[in-house]
């Protein structure tokens, strides 16, 4: 099963990028994904669904300890045709 994770965490800082969303970025650029996508509202991931949850556990873990008060995400299954 392929899976597309969209996610965001917060709160936003228009000056300067914030520790929580540097390490969203490190857990995501260092799991084995097929695509990914890092901008500054939003971000997306898509992979084999062991990799995507694994990364979600991980992210989830690893930005509340960076000072993310909250994190949006979604995930939805995806087929061959849905990227």
């Amino acid at each position: 099963m392929r899976l597309k994770v969209e996610f965001t965490t917060e709160p936003f800082d228009l000056d300067e990028t914030p520790q929580h969303a540097l390490v969203a970025r490190e857990v995501v650029e260092a799991a084995d994904l097929d695509a990914v996508d890092v901008g500054p509202f939003g971000n997306t991931a898509e992979g084999g669904a062991d990799v995507i949850l694994t990364a979600v556990d991980a992210l989830l873990r690893k930005t509340l300890e960076a000072g993310a008060t909250r994190i949006s995400l979604q995930i939805n299954v995806i087929g061959e045709g849905d990227r």
